[in-house]
């Protein structure tokens, strides 16, 4: 009986799982994109998940918009319901008031596991807040100014800034998201690791860290993406198809990774000094931590360094390159700052940072973000939660819903950030409270390096507008298509030309 069980089993695997798919497939793209997703029964809404899968976040954008309550109940082929929302109550409410009844969950660290481990984006409980606070001491005021003095100018100005007069004076097309990737990769090994990659060098070589390093993000998070994670699931324990692409992947990066652990572990024990000069070796001096929760821990970091800021400022140069005026006002207070800012400059850029914060509003690095009910719940506007349900709020979402930016959400207006001072006649940066805009998460999670983040971007977009003009290569009416893997990416990369300012 076992055995027949077992070769029924396979059966449903091999033979009617692919033909339902199929068939699933074939309607999925017959039916038209409604606002509101249609639910059946026993399939829930899944030839609409099928139809959308390419273009999720703005299609639940466009149903949230459509929502009273901005929260939508999602129901897909099998599984616990999804709950979409992108009401600002609910989400301090997840974020902050009940922040203990939605961790990160069971479905969201085994997706992830493979690449991230136990590092301190995919992990909860005590073994988060242990990281979060060593981690904590690298993000002080201290090492904010050592970062922008030791790592962003030395790459700023040693490579980038040659990179893009080579470019301007060859007048050749360069993929600016593909740079700014390579600008951010050297910057975050630096303070990851104290290792210089070297990746945004010269000839532009793509190199084997950083190739396993995109690959295993990329992989990852189709896993996110699939209607059936039987499929993944399996193909994991045959080791075939995209799952034997990430486990390549990901062993390259970890071994990659154990080589510079190793090598980190040799130089304090032959230093005097006992400072921790970057996070890997603040983490190895702890002799209680083995090698591979080290590697976990470092590896996320990386992750999250790397991919924001680049998808961010991305995001930025097209939308001031559509915005003649933004621009004009950018220069502006370019021009008002000294020729080599530093920490204190950096803070004083009210317009460059509100464009900025306009910027990731309607394009944030990270569009979504799930957690997982560990008990039943009602969430403020009366969902109800019930146990192993995802809960997913949506700063993409968020940021194009009229009831909380206007009915000119979706203009790119940095002003919106402003308030004018009518005696001085200054402007004043007036922040939007986290739960109306996550864009760096809120609560207990909240971004830890959002300062460092917003720093790095500022003296680019200052290094870099003072001397250039970003000019897409394309044509004038160029629409770059918003995709997501664990973070968001214009679709094919950004081509440009630079042209130096007179």
């Amino acid at each position: 009986m076992l055995e027949l069980g077992f070769s029924i089993s396979w059966l449903l695997l091999v033979f009617i799982l692919p033909i339902s798919f199929i068939f699933i497939r074939i309607i999925s793209i017959r039916s038209s994109s409604t606002k509101l997703p249609k639910s059946y029964p026993l399939i829930g809404s899944t030839f609409a998940i099928l139809s959308n899968k390419h273009r999720m976040n703005q299609w639940m954008a466009d149903v949230l918009q459509q929502c009273a309550t901005r929260t939508f109940v999602m129901r897909g082929f099998v599984g616990p319901a999804r709950v979409w929302t992108a009401n600002p109550e609910n989400v301090k409410h997840i974020l902050q008031t009940q922040f203990p009844t939605y961790p990160k969950g069971e479905l969201s660290t085994d997706i992830l596991h493979d690449f991230l481990g136990n590092g301190i984006f995919n992990t909860d409980g005590n073994n988060w807040k242990f990281q979060r606070k060593l981690a904590s001491h690298e993000f002080n005021t201290k090492s904010l100014r050592k970062f922008i003095e030791d790592v962003v100018k030395i790459e700023l100005f040693g490579r980038l800034i040659p990179l893009l007069e080579t470019t301007a004076d060859q007048n050749s097309v360069l993929d600016i998201q593909d740079i700014l990737q390579r600008f951010a990769f050297d910057n975050i090994c630096k303070i990851s690791f104290g290792f210089d990659p070297a990746y945004l060098s010269p000839s532009l070589d793509r190199t084997e860290f950083a190739i396993a390093f995109e690959d295993a993000t990329q992989l990852s998070s189709r896993r996110f993406r699939s209607v059936f994670p039987l499929v993944w699931k399996l193909e994991r324990f045959l080791n075939i198809g995209s799952e034997k692409k990430l486990r390549q992947a990901t062993s390259t990066v970890r071994e990659s990774a154990r080589k510079l652990v190793k090598k980190k572990r040799q130089e304090l024990k032959e230093k005097s000094s006992t400072e921790a000069t970057d996070l890997l070796s603040r983490f190895l001096g702890d002799d209680d931590l083995d090698d591979d929760f080290v590697i976990d821990i470092v590896i996320s970091f990386v992750l999250a360094g790397q991919d924001t800021t680049s998808a961010a400022l991305t995001w930025f140069f097209w939308l001031v390159s559509c915005h003649p005026k933004v621009e004009k006002e950018i220069l502006k207070e370019i021009n008002e700052i000294s020729d080599e800012p530093g920490y204190e400059d950096a803070k004083e850029m009210v317009y460059i940072h509100a464009s900025i914060c306009e910027s990731m509003r309607l394009y944030p690095p990270v569009p979504n973000d799930s957690k997982q009910a560990a008990s039943d719940d009602v969430l403020p506007d009366g969902t109800i939660i019930k146990k192993g349900m995802r809960v997913i709020y949506s700063p993409y979402a968020m940021g194009r819903m009229d009831n909380l930016w206007g009915s000119d959400w979706n203009e790119f207006k940095p002003e919106r950030w402003l308030d004018i001072d009518k005696a001085t006649g200054k402007s004043h940066f007036v922040a939007k409270d986290s739960y109306t805009y996550p864009v760096f998460q809120a609560g207990p999670r909240i971004c830890l390096g959002k300062e460092m983040a917003f720093l790095q971007m500022k003296m680019l977009v200052v290094e870099i507008l003072r001397r250039f003009q970003v000019v897409p290569a394309e044509e004038s009416d160029f629409e770059p298509v918003f995709v997501s893997y664990l973070t968001s990416k214009m679709k094919g990369g950004f081509p440009v030309k630079i042209q130096r300012r007179n």
